[in-house]
This record gives structure tokens, C-alpha cells and sequence, in this order.
């Protein structure tokens, strides 16, 4: 007999936290930049290093600063978000996770490719019984041709 997803914190705890994760896509390959800004609303995040923003409205704003948006609103991306390995602290009120995510884009005068390869590292919180993001870094591992996706090229990445 298997236990129902409600005796199961950490199952219920991973199932959140990969929706986060998943929602993160969504958002950002949608063009909803207000939407991020929503999702990090209680996060920093940023690279590896010290460049980081807090808040909703500075990621909203980083996004907007940063990411190009194309004719049907949206930055002609798809984030596939893989290698997800989420882990709950014992009291099922932290967890991390760590995935690796892979950047394609496709215009209709550029063939679809992959422009950016990384790794995020993210740390969430059970906030008033739901799960929000604290923390998203991420770490570029590859970068292809991003000059239509990034103002400011590869040098946007840090690269």
C-alpha cells in the first residue's frame, strides 16, 4: 500500500520544487519578464560570482535589460531543463536542487540551435505552505551564437 501525496512531505516538497523549476521556462521563454520578477519575488540570483540582484523587481528589470524580445513578444527560446536532482532538508521546510539546461533557439532567418549550456543551483523555502525560489545561480558551461537572444552578446553571460 502505497502512502497518499499528502503523508508524503518530500514528495509533495520535490513535486513544488520541480514545478518551480519548470515554471522558470515557461516564464522566460515566453517573454513574461513581470512573471519572473513574480517568481524571485523573495530571491537573489544571479552567476557564480558576486553579480547578483534580490527581488522581484530587479530580476523583472535584468530580464528586460538583457534578453531580447522578438515580434511575437516572446525571446524565441526554449530552456529544456534536465538532470533535475532535488533534495529535502528533514524537516521538509528547505531544498536544493541542481539541473542542467540547455538554450535553443530558433528565428525564422536563423535554424533552430542550441545557444547556451549551464547548470542552475537553487535553493527554495516552504513560505505561509507553499514553495517559493530563495536562490538561483547559474553557471554558463557552453555558449554558441547568442547575439540574437542577449543584448551585449556572450559578455552578458560574463564570457
Amino acid at each position: 500500500m502505497s502512502a497518499s501525496p499528502a503523508a508524503d512531505p518530500t514528495g509533495e516538497a520535490v513535486r513544488a520544487v520541480t514545478n518551480l523549476v519548470a515554471r522558470y521556462a515557461e516564464l522566460i521563454d515566453g517573454g513574461d519578464f513581470a512573471g519572473l520578477g513574480q517568481l524571485f519575488a523573495e530571491a537573489v540570483f544571479g552567476g557564480e560570482g558576486d553579480a547578483v540582484v534580490r527581488g522581484g523587481q530587479a530580476v523583472e528589470g535584468i530580464f528586460r535589460s538583457m534578453v531580447m524580445v522578438h515580434d511575437d513578444g516572446t525571446p524565441r527560446t526554449k530552456h529544456v531543463t534536465t538532470n533535475l536532482q532535488v533534495e529535502v532538508d528533514e524537516g521538509g521546510e528547505v531544498a536544493t536542487a541542481r539541473s542542467y539546461v540547455t538554450v535553443f533557439q530558433a528565428l525564422p532567418d536563423l535554424p533552430l540551435q542550441p545557444i547556451v549550456a549551464g547548470r542552475y543551483r537553487d535553493r527554495f523555502a516552504r513560505r505561509e505552505g507553499r514553495w517559493v525560489f530563495v536562490e538561483r545561480r547559474f553557471v554558463t558551461d557552453l555558449v554558441g551564437d547568442v547575439h540574437r537572444h542577449l543584448r551585449g552578446g556572450a559578455a552578458a553571460l560574463g564570457g
